[in-house]
């Protein structure tokens, strides 16, 4: 039998060559920012191409990061092209695009759901009841002059006065002629006042209540609001019957849409865990890390929502509207409904799946076509088509240090202001990754910030004592030459500096 300190004695001498290794692998590799296919992006290069940056660009972690992000991608796609790899593997591709796929499917879904909902017809007593909230008027406007400031007393009386004389005036019959005549509303003169249908949330409160509270075809004493006061006429049905039908489907619509999501939402009975926007918070800092992470964020009957479904359906809202920017910064009290509104197109995904809803193979065969497409463009844009390649470099190494070559080339010009960023979406990246290893150095991209920080200061020294200098002493430099004649020149201001542009990072939005 092995002696127990033998066993303790081997345990220890492991534990301390791991601790060895893991320490030189550390000091080894410790300039080193990123790795893709068979290239490294070093601290120098990374602080140089921050640092030099000819267009503006702030000196800071973040934007380091996109930088590292732009150059994986990149050298990813180099590696794919020295290979001959087209990235049109089928499976590769449903991976990579199924969070697209969901959403479709849901698009799908939801259309069949919504023929199903019983929407009752525009009929002039869903109109006379406001049904939907929508109402119809035409009004006479006896307005101030300056809305966005408070009238005088006199201003507002005399708006009153000539309102209620108007006022005693107007019938029905001749609602649109004195409109024509006396309202100072823009375009009343052609319109008549006429406001046509609409929703609550569409014209200012005051005015809307006056409405509702008005019978259709009755008309107000004036009504004051900041914009002066109104002598209003509720619409016949008559007169409104056209825009109500065309608006009544669309309201009837959303409330029954939102009627099946609130019952959808009760009866799974989602429930969000209390870590979940920390969670989700770890995650949009490093969406890499966390694709296959399944930590539950919310429970639901039947199942629940992991980390990593999370980041998929995400990853299909719009880039423009910067959801992972936002959500490191958002209030757990605006993560919190987020997620739940997340965990509801899960649910909404699973009935899906029951209802056999899916796309048909016309669709996918288009988002084949499309990746396809978007691989050869990227591979024109950096200059790395495997046929370009394959002409001027014969092995497989040549052919990687060739187009890595390109690559670095296409990012200093895109640093000097000389080329734009060729994007790669979200579904090639994950592509990508999933079948070219990829590593960033959190320490490294720190590193190179700094070193990034040196270099832009001591350019932007350079520039500063290249430039001529002034004969117009700046303020605190003593007195002002002579101007003609022995007199004083004028003092002149001095000029603000330009300061770099930055971005307060928003919540995002249910």
């Amino acid at each position: 039998m092995r002696s127990r300190f033998l066993i303790g004695l081997t345990a220890a001498c492991t534990l301390l060559a791991a601790c060895g290794g893991l320490k030189d692998a550390l000091t080894a590799h410790v300039d080193v920012v990123a790795r893709a296919g068979s290239q490294e992006l070093s601290v120098t290069r990374l602080g140089d191409l921050l640092g030099n940056a000819k267009i503006q660009v702030p000196v800071n972690r973040d934007d380091a990061a996109i930088i590292t992000d732009i150059w994986t991608g990149y050298q990813q796609l180099a590696y794919a092209a020295a290979h001959g790899d087209s990235l049109r593997d089928p499976k590769l591709i449903d991976a990579a695009v199924k969070p697209i796929v969901n959403m479709e499917k849901l698009q799908h879904f939801m259309d069949s759901v919504s023929k199903t909902f019983k929407v009752d017809s525009a009929s002039e007593a869903a109109y006379n009841q406001a049904a939907g909230g929508l109402v119809g008027a035409r009004h006479i406007l006896i307005g101030y002059k300056n809305p966005g400031v408070p009238p005088s007393t006199a201003e507002k009386d005399s708006a009153r006065k000539k309102a209620m004389e108007i006022r005693s005036q107007v019938t029905a019959a001749n609602f649109d002629a004195m409109a024509k005549k006396y309202s100072t509303e823009p375009g009343a003169a052609q319109s008549g006042g006429n406001l046509h249908v609409f929703g609550k949330g569409t014209m200012i409160q005051p005015f809307y209540d006056a409405v509702i509270a008005l019978k259709p075809g009755e008309i107000s004493q004036p009504i004051e609001t900041n914009f002066g006061y109104h002598i209003i006429q509720r619409l016949t049905y008559a007169d409104a019957a056209k825009d109500f039908a065309a608006q009544y489907s669309q309201a009837a619509s959303r409330i029954a849409d939102s009627t099946y999501m609130a019952q959808l939402e009760s009866s799974a009975n989602i429930q969000v865990k209390d870590n979940a926007p920390q969670a989700i918070k770890d995650a949009a800092k490093d969406p890499g890390k966390h694709r296959k992470d399944n930590s539950a964020l919310a429970t639901y009957k039947g199942g629940n929502l992991t980390v990593a479904d999370f980041l998929g359906w995400v990853e299909t809202i719009p880039p423009q509207q910067q959801i992972m920017q936002r959500i490191p910064g958002a209030p757990d009290s605006v993560l919190k409904p987020f997620i739940k509104q997340i965990a509801t197109q899960q649910v909404l995904l699973a009935r899906a799946d029951s209802a056999k809803v899916g796309v048909d193979s016309t669709e996918r065969k288009s988002m084949y076509t499309e990746i396809g497409q978007l691989v050869t463009n990227l591979w024109q844009t950096l200059g790395i088509d495997p046929r370009q390649l394959a002409d001027s470099a014969k092995s497989t190494a040549e052919r990687e240090r060739l187009a890595a070559s390109r690559v670095e080339a296409y990012l200093d010009r895109i640093m000097a202001g000389q080329a734009q960023p060729a994007s790669l979406p979200t579904p090639l990246k994950n592509m990508l990754d999933s079948k070219y290893e990829s590593t960033v150095n959190s320490a490294g991209i720190d590193r190179a910030v700094q070193l990034a920080t040196k270099v832009r200061a001591s350019a932007d020294s350079a520039r500063t004592a290249n430039q001529p200098k002034s004969q117009i002493p700046m303020p605190g430099m003593g007195a002002p030459p002579a101007g003609p004649g022995g007199a004083a020149a004028p003092p002149t201001q001095p000029q603000p500096q330009p300061q770099p542009q930055t971005t307060n990072p928003k919540p995002p939005t249910p």
